[in-house]
This record gives C-alpha cells, sequence and structure tokens, in this order.
C-alpha cells in the first residue's frame, strides 16, 4: 500500500480508501449478512487499506464499527456523515447526530465528521449555523477534522465546493471525479492544492466504466447533444484505446489509475460487496499511471464535459 498526508490535517492515509454506500454497502446492499460485510472491511485493512468512509445514511457505521474493533485504532481513519436537509437544524442537532454516529461507530472520536451532500443552496446554514458545533465537538475530541462533501449528480458544476474552499472550517472534502467528469482539475484541485485541505474523491467509478451497454447509450446521448463529434462512435467503444493504447487491464482499471495519478488528489474511495474485489480495486489503484498519450487524448475529448456519469445508487442496472 501506498500512504500520502491528508492536505494539513497531520493524517497520513492509504491512497486507496474503503467507502462503505454506494450500491455495494459492504455488501448490505445485496442483503449480505453482518459477519459478511465485516469480513469486505478487515480484507481491505489487511491489504493496507487504513482509510474507512461511512455515513449515517448508508447504514453501515455499526458494521465498521464492529470491524475496526479488531484492530488498533490508532493504525485507522475512520470518516463518517450526516445528512441535514433542510434549513431548521440547529447546532444542538448536530451534536445529537455526532453522539449517535459515535455510539453506532462503538468509538470515542472519529478522524473526519463530514456535512454529507450539501446543495450549493443550503451552504451558507452549514457554515454559519451548523459548523460551529464541529468546532466545538473538534474542541472536546470527539471529532479530530471537519469536512464536507458535494452532491454531485445535484451539483454537477461544484460551486458549494468552489465556496468552500475558499472558507474555515473545512479540512477536507469529498468530490466527484472521474475521467468522463474532470472540472476538478480546474475549479478544485489547484485550491485544495494551495490550502492544504485533503481531498477524497468519489464517482471514480460508476456504470459507465462498468456496464458496456450503459456506456454506449451515455455516448450515444452526447453525441445527441452535441458535446461530442459523432466520429466518437466511429471506432467502437471510445474508451477502449485505454486498453490498447494505455496500458490498462480494463477500463474500470484505467478510471482507478486515471484518477490515483491526478495531481490533487489523496484518497481514491471503492466500494465493494465482495472480498475478491477488495484486492482487484486495491490493484488497480496502486498500479503506475495511463500512458501521457492516453491521459491528453482523455483531456483533450473529455476535459470540456460537466457532470457525465455521476448516476446515484441503485438508478441503473447494471449488465
Amino acid at each position: 500500500m501506498e500512504y500520502r498526508p491528508l492536505g494539513k490535517t497531520g493524517l497520513t492515509v492509504s491512497v486507496a480508501g474503503l467507502g462503505c454506500g454506494g450500491n455495494s454497502r459492504l455488501g448490505l446492499g445485496r442483503g449480505a449478512s453482518a459477519d459478511d460485510c465485516v469480513a469486505v472491511v478487515r480484507t481491505a485493512v489487511d491489504l493496507g487499506v487504513n482509510f474507512l468512509d461511512t455515513a449515517e445514511a448508508y447504514g453501515s457505521e455499526e458494521i465498521v464499527g464492529a470491524a475496526v474493533r479488531h484492530y488498533d485504532r490508532d493504525r485507522l481513519v475512520i470518516s463518517t456523515k450526516a445528512l441535514f436537509r433542510g434549513g431548521g437544524e440547529t447546532a444542538e442537532t448536530v451534536t445529537r447526530r455526532v453522539e449517535a454516529a459515535l455510539q453506532r461507530l462503538g468509538l470515542d472520536y472519529v478522524d473526519i465528521f463530514h456535512f454529507h451532500g450539501v446543495h450549493p443552496e443550503a451552504y451558507e446554514h452549514h457554515r454559519d449555523v451548523l459548523a460551529p458545533a464541529l468546532v466545538k465537538l473538534k474542541e472536546q475530541g470527539k471529532v479530530r477534522h471537519i469536512g464536507i462533501t458535494e452532491t454531485g449528480p445535484r451539483d454537477p458544476e461544484q460551486k458549494m465546493l468552489a465556496r468552500a474552499i475558499l472558507e474555515t472550517p473545512w479540512e477536507v472534502v469529498m468530490l466527484a471525479y472521474s475521467l468522463m467528469n474532470q472540472g476538478a482539475r480546474q475549479r478544485i484541485f489547484p485550491e485544495t492544492q494551495r490550502r492544504g485541505i485533503g481531498t477524497l474523491l468519489m464517482f471514480v467509478v460508476r456504470n459507465i466504466f462498468s456496464n458496456a451497454a450503459y456506456r454506449r447509450d451515455i455516448f450515444a446521448k452526447l453525441v445527441e447533444q452535441g458535446q461530442l463529434d459523432a466520429s466518437i462512435l466511429s471506432r467502437g467503444d471510445p474508451l477502449e484505446f485505454l486498453i490498447s493504447e494505455g496500458g490498462a487491464q480494463s477500463i474500470t482499471d484505467a478510471a482507478y489509475r486515471y484518477a490515483r495519478h491526478e495531481q490533487g488528489a489523496d484518497v481514491i474511495l471503492f466500494g465493494t460487496g465482495n472480498k475478491a474485489h477488495v484486492a482487484d480495486n486495491v490493484a488497480s489503484i496502486l498500479r503506475p499511471p495511463l500512458a501521457p498519450q492516453s491521459i491528453e487524448r482523455l483531456h483533450a475529448s473529455f476535459g470540456h464535459l460537466t457532470g457525465v456519469g455521476l448516476d446515484l445508487p441503485g438508478r441503473v442496472k447494471t449488465a
């Protein structure tokens, strides 16, 4: 495993991070037993993954808590999140939600607590009304660092994060980034690097990379909308060059490697409910960069696109 600093937090994190949500939710999404889900987490940790990201909304905090009891707590970086939908929540609400998360996890503190999926219109309420509670919890040692995550499908232009990375108290951000959704290269990463804000990358691999039929449909729609030239469909799969020329073992392998080696990327999140897939995903994230000419082609061909491939969990049936 490779490790790196998470911004200026002082945390050292594995470049591969286990995301405990998405379609799989460690296996909960397909009805796996709690023991099987715990085994997925332990498989990742035994491979050197020390970053675990969960959330109240995922329903997997108890699973993570059960899994981490097998390890030295100081070895692990545990991140969780809570959604605050309306404008009526108060600082007291935040405190209760954090306390509840700690109880589900069975921990005295979390390394990062995020406001989850914050819409641009709700940002000021989170910053001005809710965030002071996290600052107090940090002072109490219950939250080590304060984070905020975007709602990629509902904010594809990353308007919320573009504001947040210029302001306090955010130390870590979670954002959508992939080889078909490259906007953060200009919008986010230059500033997070300047300010030492840690970055957690989600939506790195989605159905557009793992489902060939869905990928064909998406590219056909992009051509129909005038976002891509029709010639891109003339030679079959428009991403096949990543295997034939880029040195990737598969398109999902290419997607992980592209994100992993982007300047400004700290942790690449992957999700699965299958122990064998844990090893496959980690292996992809640890492989070398794609061929330079393939990366240049990705930037030239798709760098102008916004919000492509940001399907929400359960919205697309995979082949």
